[in-house]
């Protein structure tokens, strides 16, 4: 089709009359392009298709809705080139209706708006998500500390019924209830240890010069009495000198024997090895028993993972080898696990012997 400079019809072919539902002689000479247009198009048309023809000469890949003669909108795609110059040019223009292309593009804009739609409820969904672990961490910190006081209470009643000269059969219980506050004791520290690691702020640790021989020695001492009736071994390699925290590095031990106690043969021995080469420092356990199955190794110190059924029957909470992670993380270390039906089960935490002074 063509139109004068003033957009009327000069000539139109077939289809474009069948399109909006008028005779060619309605529209030359009678009608503008414009009048077929929607007021936006009509703007469009004026602010940008005319001063584009002026500037450029021509014009490609124009969407515009024409209006049919029942009132329905055609949606087109038009390319325009201006003939001659002046008030008497000419604009020949090639049109072609767009149904599946605007069909497309509606179909592309409510997947967009769609789209945009899940991802603000994902990110609503995880905000809530993290509001609600970050207080159910916070209730597990001050429960966990709040459970302290009554225990401590717990304790210190067991202490002045032993100085009462008990009958056998009553120490018997009296010590029954300190091995249980004890483990009540251990388990609160484990969950406010994994509450300050998960809330953000991780676990704390003071570093002095400390022999690590003879801190892990102390351990086993105290661990021997806990586990009587197991056959527990310390092997020391190295002079033990390095900067550590020994509270941390006892509560490193302390979770790695009883992890190999609760998954190691019963009947076979458990093996601490502490040494110090170069820059390191290292404590391994090992134990005898059934190899860690492979799929459960890379998830093996995700807290509430392992730890479900142990060698003898009982039920852990799961925080143990977390805990382990987090110390040796602490003090810019790591820990790693080979685990064999032939050669056993051993965690090896290793840590810098000396502080960074950076």
């Amino acid at each position: 089709m063509q139109t004068d400079a003033k957009g009327v019809f000069v000539r139109v072919n077939k289809p474009f009359c069948a399109w909006v539902g008028y005779e060619r002689s309605e529209l030359v000479g009678k009608r503008r392009l414009q009048d077929l247009l929607t007021m936006g198009g009509r703007i469009f048309h004026q602010t940008h298709w005319a001063p584009l023809l002026e500037m450029q000469g021509s014009i490609s890949e124009i969407k515009l809705d024409v209006r049919h003669r029942d009132g329905s909108l055609v949606p087109m795609v038009m390319n325009a080139v201006r003939r001659g110059h002046g008030p008497a040019h000419i604009q020949e223009i090639a049109a072609f209706v767009a149904r599946d292309r605007d069909k497309y593009e509606q179909e592309l804009l409510q997947s967009r708006k769609k789209l945009e739609s899940l991802i603000a409820e994902a990110a609503r969904l995880q905000a809530e998500t993290t509001d609600r672990a970050l207080f159910a961490e916070q209730m597990v910190g001050i429960v966990s500390h709040d459970l302290r006081n009554p225990l401590s209470a717990v304790h210190t009643g067991i202490q002045v019924l032993f100085k009462h000269s008990p009958t056998d059969n009553q120490a018997r219980v009296l010590s029954r209830m300190s091995q249980s506050v004890d483990r009540a004791n251990r388990l609160i520290a484990d969950l406010l240890d994994f509450t300050a690691a998960r809330v953000g702020r991780g676990i704390s640790i003071t570093r002095r010069p400390i022999d690590l021989h003879e801190v892990v020695a102390q351990s086993i001492e105290e661990l021997a009495l806990a586990f009587a009736g197991r056959s527990l071994r310390h092997q020391a390699t190295g002079d033990g000198r390095c900067c550590a925290d020994a509270d941390r590095l006892s509560q490193l031990v302390g979770n790695m024997v009883a992890n190999a106690m609760a998954y190691g043969d019963p009947s076979k021995e458990v093996t601490v090895a502490t040494a110090t080469v170069g820059q390191e420092a290292t404590v391994s356990v090992h134990n005898w028993g059934p190899a860690i199955p492979q799929a459960s190794l890379p998830s093996l110190f995700q807290p509430m993972v392992r730890g479900v059924t142990a060698a003898g029957g009982g039920r852990s909470v799961g925080l143990g080898l977390f805990i382990i992670l987090e110390i040796a993380k602490a003090h810019g270390g790591r820990v790693s696990v080979e685990s064999s039906d032939e050669h056993g089960t051993s965690f090896t935490a290793t840590v810098p012997a000396v502080q960074s002074t950076t």
